[in-house]
């Protein structure tokens, strides 16, 4: 199972977020930007800065 390592970027907020996920990394970025509680419920201009493919969910982990 793929897991990744991502950065998000707001621009509006000048803030970056790092997060990992074993999800297909588009629908996290789905979820990011929906409706919910959390630190990136803040803004809806988040973007996907950076992203790196790891073989399980520890590994993924900075």
């Amino acid at each position: 199972m793929a897991c990744y390592f991502y950065i998000l970027h707001s621009a509006s907020l000048a803030k970056f977020y790092l997060g990992h996920t074993c999800d297909d990394i588009q629908e996290r970025m789905r979820r990011h930007l929906s409706d919910h509680h959390g630190f990136t419920s803040k803004s809806k201009d988040w973007e996907l800065v950076y992203s790196e493919e790891y073989a399980d969910k520890k590994s993924s982990i900075c």
